[in-house]
């Protein structure tokens, strides 16, 4: 049995005994501040005789009484978790009582001290199968049961749970209790405790009836809306501004979606020290609290904010309603949330350019991921829960929403939303797989699918699509479409045509076609006027790399400021720094791209994307000796730090505090540490002078007296972490290997750590991975494990040597392979280092 790294046969075999009923849980959270006692009561039936086991995870079980006899509990290991052998078939009542250790790490039940003002926060955090870290329960998505929760709590704490609760007070202690009385799996349960700041509003409107919608569902709906924060950071948060996104998609799901909202109410929470973005718990989701804007915020930030609400209510439908039987079909329940935010971001939020964003991000992040030797399918393997979290990646996202967009391109937007729906009636309150909601559209669109599912998401790899033209007479003699890749496949794109007339780049002619094989010839485009540009992805339609041909090329070099539309422009950004990572366009000439247009880029989340871009090709991509003495890149970035615009200059000066300064911007952070009242501004100001050596820990100090907030002490973490003297970091190197860090703390130190120009002086570490990797991997949890080991991996260390001891480890036969995997990836990114670092150098 493994409890812990639950394995899909021993799921199965689970599932075909155990039909888990309801679970009552009883926590008490008003003892110790490193413990908390858990009751489980859990009725479940048996269809046969056999043996199983229950999930818990602990050091301390007190009791477990299976129908009233007591099971001996002596040699609990929580690795196998609680036996349960020889069940006969039928009724069963199970109760387990157990001491439980807080989390600070952000899994399970994460207990958080203000240090703003004392006040004590909980949340928990149960996805992947953490909730064994609360309760005893059966720990894996398709076994849904009904649930009482009772939580005894300080009386000043307030408790938001799935459902609204009733409280009483008894001994001086405030009892807690609510009903959920629809199925749901473990892992969607949500609890947060402590003195959370209420918003509330609500939300009135129409469930658009379609064909598939159920006759007995109501058109007219009403869903009670709650915001919840710390109370230190209340005072900032925009509740009206989230509470309109909320209701925006509250508006579009239910004209698309031909369902109602599943449940009695709509409460988003705002919890510190949140590994994700967010978590879709059934009408309790989490949303980590760096989302309540304390100070100025970019408007990538804004819209990515959005588009993290507009997520998790997707999945209210889509993974809450009708869940994956097992976590095979993770990357749809992600990708469908990701498609369905972006679709809703862009026509019905004030984000009109969502789709704009999501070319210039969300694909990067997947090509970044599919190219490296990592890659899997998009349905991958999910054997064991361990492998299932090194899956959370660009392709489960990034990859499978693009190819879903691809899909609903190739059916129809209307077939797709009416497959989709009909998914949601055949499946509710139940399980289904991707089997299942392919059936659902191929039923919707009256296609033939399965050849789709195979191209798209049983391969791995990008393919790269190119124009392919002879040009006579300033017209096209042939035209085609070439595509490479391991696997050629099946896409539906349009080819755009571009020329500059009248000082702006504009589309002449678009055609939409499928393609697929090595070459789609496209004699529509014969004997037209050849452009100055050619997209090949245009309107970015399917999930492939554009190659430009060597005319195109030169022409976006000189003319990507004059690209009129936002889409067009992008996906020329982004062909442009998949050409740099492929090494045929050098990084110094794609810095010298980003600082000649990124001026006129109006897409302001594109230019905080390719800013960013430009800062990792000149750290990592370019040759150092040319990167040393280049300022091309920090004086754009000065400039622009001090344009009219305040969001356009937020947007460079977080940039230039990314990169190391000259005397310029030294004298420019200098000011905005003296004359800012934002403590943001102030903390970015006073990192980038500590990393040049020019400010120090009685700076820090003093800084830190003035903004004794959450987010000051985090700021304070990464600003001496940054501290450029090599004892300095062998103390931050020390503290993150011990693992006693918070998840947050951990992450702050990483980032300060590894901040620009500290390369020097992590040479000392070159081999210090390799020495604690296999430590660390056996005794931090997985998402610690993974940040502190991806953080102090020598990526600093681009030369062979650094590759080789790569190569030494990973011939290791001793190597966990979330380990291996976690190895291999980084040793990758080290050699693309030094192969474009070479090509950089190349005349």
């Amino acid at each position: 049995m493994t409890s812990l790294n639950l394995t899909e046969t021993e799921a199965a075999a689970r599932a075909a005994l155990i039909d888990v009923e309801h679970y009552n849980v009883t926590l008490d959270l008003t003892g110790s501040q490193t413990h908390f006692t858990s009751r489980t009561v859990v009725a479940f039936s048996t269809t046969h005789s056999g043996s199983t086991f229950i999930d818990l995870r602990t050091d301390d079980v007190h009791q477990a009484l299976l129908d009233g006899e007591e099971l001996d509990v002596s040699d609990y290991d929580a690795e196998a978790g609680l036996p349960l052998n020889d069940l006969a078939p039928g009724q069963h009542i199970l109760m387990v009582t157990a001491t439980i250790p807080y989390s600070r790490t952000g899994e399970g039940l994460h207990r958080f001290t203000d240090p703003a003002d004392g006040k004590i926060y909980h949340y928990t955090q149960f996805e992947t199968a953490d909730a064994k870290r609360v309760y005893a329960c059966f720990d894996q998505p398709d076994m849904k049961a009904t649930y009482d929760l009772t939580v005894t709590t300080d009386p000043a704490w307030r408790v938001i749970s799935n459902e609204p609760q009733t409280t009483v007070i008894e001994d001086g202690k405030a009892v807690h209790t609510s009903t959920i009385d629809y199925p749901l799996p473990t892992y969607l349960i949500g609890l947060c405790v402590g003195e959370y700041a209420e918003f509330t509003d609500l939300w009135r409107g129409e469930l658009t009836h379609h064909d598939e919608t159920p006759a007995e569902q109501p058109r007219e709906v009403e869903i009670p809306l709650g915001l919840y924060a710390r109370a230190s950071v209340a005072e900032h948060l925009d509740a009206e501004r989230l509470f309109t996104e909320t209701k925006q998609g509250f508006d579009f799901f239910h004209r698309n979606f031909g369902v109602r909202y599943p449940f009695t109410k709509y409460d988003q929470i705002f919890v510190p020290e949140f590994n994700a973005g967010a978590m879709e718990n059934a009408g309790c989701v989490t949303i980590r609290d760096e989302y309540v804007f304390t100070s100025q915020a970019t408007h990538y930030k804004y819209e990515r904010r959005a588009e993290t609400i507009l997520h998790e209510m997707a999945h209210m439908w889509f993974g809450d309603l009708v869940t994956m039987r097992w976590w095979g079909d993770l990357w749809l329940n992600e990708s469908f949330a990701t498609w369905a935010a972006v679709v809703s971001q862009a026509e019905e939020t004030q984000y009109e350019t969502a789709w704009v964003t999501f070319a210039n991000v969300e694909k990067a992040w997947a090509y970044a991921q599919d190219q490296l030797p990592s890659t899997h399918p998009v349905s991958t393997d999910a054997s064991d829960i361990e492998t299932v979290e090194q899956n959370f990646d660009g392709i489960t996202y990034a990859k499978g929403a693009s190819v879903l967009k691809q899909l609903q391109a190739y059916v129809g937007r209307e077939n797709f939303f009416a497959g989709v729906r009909r998914h949601f009636v055949n499946h509710a309150w139940s399980n289904a797989t991707f089997d299942d909601l392919l059936g659902a559209l191929e039923h919707s669109s009256g296609r033939d699918l399965s050849w789709w599912a195979d191209e798209w998401l049983k391969t791995t790899g990008v393919n790269h699509l190119s124009a392919d033209f002879t040009v006579e007479d300033g017209k096209y003699t042939s035209f085609a479409v070439a595509q490479n890749g391991e696997t050629l496949r099946t896409h539906r794109i349009a080819v755009g045509l571009y020329s500059l007339i009248d000082g702006r780049v504009t589309r002449t002619r678009q055609l939409e076609l499928d393609i697929s094989g090595a070459s789609t010839p496209v004699p529509e485009l014969t004997g037209v006027e050849a452009a100055d540009l050619v997209l090949v992805n245009d309107d970015d339609l399917t999930y492939a790399i554009q190659d430009f041909d060597e005319a195109s090329m030169d022409f976006l070099l000189a003319h990507i400021d004059k690209i009129a539309d936002p889409m067009a422009r992008t996906l020329c950004w982004s062909a442009a720094w998949e050409a740099t990572r492929g090494a045929t366009l050098r990084a110094r000439d794609f810095i010298a791209l980003v600082a000649h247009g990124a001026g006129a880029e109006t897409e302001l989340a594109v230019l905080e994307r390719i800013l960013g871009q430009a800062v990792q090709a000149q750290r990592d991509y370019a040759d150092q000796d040319w990167a040393a003495a280049s300022t091309v890149l920090a004086d754009a970035l000065l400039v622009g730090a001090q344009a009219s615009s305040p969001e356009t200059a937020l947007v460079y000066e977080q940039a230039l505090a990314r990169v190391e300064i000259t005397d310029d911007a030294a004298d420019f952070f200098t000011g905005r540490l003296a004359q800012s009242d934002d403590a943001d501004t102030r903390w970015r100001a006073l990192t980038a002078l500590v990393a040049r050596g020019q400010r120090g820990e009685q700076d820090i100090a003093e800084l830190l007296t003035e903004d004794q907030t959450a987010s000051g002490a985090m700021s304070a973490v990464l600003a001496r972490a940054v501290l450029p003297d090599e004892e300095n970091k062998r103390e931050v190197v020390d503290e993150l290997i011990t693992g006693d860090l918070s998840n947050l703390a951990a992450r702050h130190k990483l980032a300060g750590l590894t901040y620009a120009g500290a390369a020097p002086l992590l040479e000392q570490f070159n081999a210090t991975f390799y020495d604690v990797a296999l430590d660390i991997w056996e005794r931090q949890s997985t998402e610690m494990a993974l940040n502190t080991l991806t953080g102090i991996y020598p990526s600093w260390d681009v030369t062979e040597e650094g590759v080789a001891r790569a190569e030494e480890f990973l011939a290791r036969t001793d190597l966990p392979a979330g380990l291996r995997r976690l190895t291999s990836e980084s040793q990758d990114r080290q050699r693309r280092a030094l192969r474009l670092r070479r090509a950089d150098a190349a005349e």
